[in-house]
């Protein structure tokens, strides 16, 4: 790896734990510079590793804050998606799926600063709603790790507060990552010992950036939070697109 390479994987690391500590939105960077260094396919099974790291560390930090109701509702859902993407994750074209997940994200979140600047009192919270961003989330999470920008979308729909939306959202992806691991082991190949002497490699950076996005994360009051995570999930999707 040559030094800028090396660079990139430390800050995609830092991004990863600042993005399990409460940032949400801005893990989508990391899974670009992975992109970058590693290629599309082969990013995804070194990134995982990394990300299950970054969820221990919310678990632990956030247990007491999960709402488990939201999460029985999601997870059934998201579990799907990653099936339906282990069966047809080798047939789909790369740019059809970008389109179409980016496109619905940016619709849901124009949708969502509709609803607050109306000061409706909630987004459609029902099984439907549910069930679709959780089929989007799993298929995205198991194409490319990106299920971020469709997690936001619900747990925004709820209007929990802040700690609340960083535990369950916790819970929600280290149970889904840990469920990831035997399909890129066994099915897609993406990860053995040479990528996980990778992860041991960088696996300090994820600690870094999680004490880093504990603090910033304080600072944010209730409502700016929101509006962090509807712009960083606008990103997210913008950058799928481009």
């Amino acid at each position: 790896m040559s030094i800028i390479h090396v660079i990139l994987v430390i800050t995609s690391g830092i991004l990863i734990g600042a993005s399990k500590a409460g940032l949400k939105g801005i893990g989508i960077i990391s899974v670009a510079l992975m992109v970058v260094v590693y290629g599309a396919r082969q990013s995804t099974g070194i990134i995982l590793p990394l990300l299950i790291i970054g969820d221990i560390l919310a678990v632990i930090y956030y247990k007491r804050h999960v709402k488990w109701l939201y999460l029985r509702k999601f997870l059934p859902a998201m579990i799907l998606g990653i099936l339906m993407a282990v069966y047809v994750g080798h047939d789909l074209p790369e740019e059809i799926f970008k389109v179409w997940m980016g496109g619905v994200i940016l619709v849901s979140v124009l949708i969502m600063f509709w609803w607050d600047y109306k000061g409706a009192p909630s987004f459609p919270n029902n099984w439907l709603f549910s069930g679709s961003a959780g089929i989007a989330a799993g298929f995205a999470t198991m194409i490319g790790n990106m299920a971020g920008a469709f997690a936001n979308m619900f747990f925004l729909a709820t209007r929990l507060p802040k700690n609340e939306i960083i535990g369950t959202s916790a819970w929600l992806f280290f149970i889904i990552n840990i469920f990831k691991v035997p399909f890129h082991i066994f099915s897609w190949e993406t990860i053995d010992l040479s990528t996980l002497k990778i992860t041991l490699l960088f696996a300090p950076s994820i600690f870094i950036g999680f004490w880093l996005g504990m603090k910033i994360v304080f600072y944010i009051n209730e409502r700016y939070y929101r509006y962090f995570l509807l712009i960083a999930t606008a990103i997210g999707a913008l950058s799928i697109l481009i």
